[in-house]
């Protein structure tokens, strides 16, 4: 198992195929951190189907209002709407988008991240400065690499729970 250095910003997601640890960067992105953890201990993102998959590309989740697969998924608006919580102004860095690199899912406006998601594939340096990155998996990409790719996948996965690892 990975070696979890801080437990109150890092991310426990279980998947079919097994657990993803997620170490958070709040000295980067400390808004984005704080609502994942906000959400992870409401349980909003437990259910939560990964609802644009591409090959190659990235694995995005995080609708708890359209993508909850136990209560009210809708395929056709999965990956539409955000939480109840406030919209999050654009925490960009220098960081990269590389293989494994958490990145927030926005529309065109820069500043209407809220709860969905995204797990990069492999580097994707053309992000890079548009999109906050404020994760990195450090250990279970194996498991990512494994979710059903569509857009959104005929038979979609699902985040089975999600918690802050100081809670586990």
């Amino acid at each position: 198992m990975a070696e979890i250095k801080d437990p109150e910003n890092t991310i426990i997601m279980e998947l079919k195929d097994g657990r993803v640890v997620i170490e958070l960067l709040p000295d980067v992105a400390p808004k984005h951190s704080e609502r994942m953890k906000a959400l992870a201990r409401a349980g909003a993102y437990d259910g939560v189907i990964f609802h644009r998959v591409i090959e190659g590309f990235m694995a995005q989740t995080g609708d708890v209002e359209h993508g909850n697969s136990t209560k009210d998924y809708n395929p056709r608006r999965a990956g539409t709407g955000g939480s109840d919580l406030p919209d999050l102004p654009a925490e960009f860095s220098r960081l990269p988008h590389q293989r494994g690199s958490l990145g927030a899912a926005r529309s065109q406006n820069p500043n209407s991240a809220n709860s969905q998601f995204f797990i990069n594939f492999k580097d994707n340096s053309f992000l890079n400065g548009q999109y906050t990155v404020y994760g990195q998996v450090i250990e279970g990409m194996e498991h990512v690499d494994k979710i059903t790719r569509g857009e959104p996948p005929a038979n979609p996965d699902k985040m089975i729970w999600v918690k802050v690892a100081a809670d586990v």
